[in-house]
């Protein structure tokens, strides 16, 4: 796994180990970032929250694209380890906050750091929590009036449809769905 664009790009990153970890594939990242740059245009000026982070490469490459800054959130023994590792080793130690923490527990305290543009959330699938954390974050307005959450799925689960969000983008590749929400057009 490696960081795909941007100023750390080719840097190796630590991934994680174990039957129940899931790592986004590079293509798949690969494939997201170029639908979040023909949205968002350039990854310049915006704050990044990535939920339930894993080793962080989803934050970690839009800080590499230009991204201010970052917050990612886990919990996982071996998720902990490799978030700091990969911070260090992308020399993101300035722009990016981990909060070692349950991502439930996590969330009211996040409202200090004001909106996210773009939140990314790659929770344990077929745990039922992408609705859970959708409605916390709109409750907390934790995303910005342009932002974009970007929810990544088993491809068998049902697309979530929060009540006060919008579904802007869907896309499956292979296994895995990505839907993306924003704020309704006003």
């Amino acid at each position: 796994m490696r960081i795909i664009s941007g100023t750390a790009r080719g840097t190796q990153l630590t991934s994680l180990q174990g039957l129940t970890v899931r790592p986004t594939p590079d293509r798949v990242r690969e494939a997201l970032f170029s639908i979040l740059t023909s949205r968002f245009g350039s990854f310049s000026r915006l704050k990044i929250l990535d939920l339930f982070a894993g080793s962080g490469a989803q934050a970690l490459e839009a800080l590499s694209r230009g991204a201010e800054s970052a917050v990612l959130i886990d919990s996982g023994r071996t998720a902990v380890i490799a978030i700091q590792e990969n911070i260090r080793r992308c020399k993101f130690e300035s722009r990016a906050t981990f909060i070692a923490s349950d991502v439930y527990k996590a969330l009211p305290s996040l409202t200090k750091f004001g909106s996210f543009d773009l939140i990314l959330m790659d929770p344990p699938y077929r745990q039922n929590h992408l609705l859970q954390v959708i409605e916390k974050i709109e409750s907390l307005k934790l995303l910005a009036k342009d932002g974009i959450i970007c929810a990544e799925s088993a491809r068998d689960e049902d697309v979530v449809e929060p009540v006060a969000l919008t579904q802007i983008d869907h896309r499956v590749y292979g296994s895995t769905q990505i839907t993306l929400y924003g704020h309704p057009e006003e």
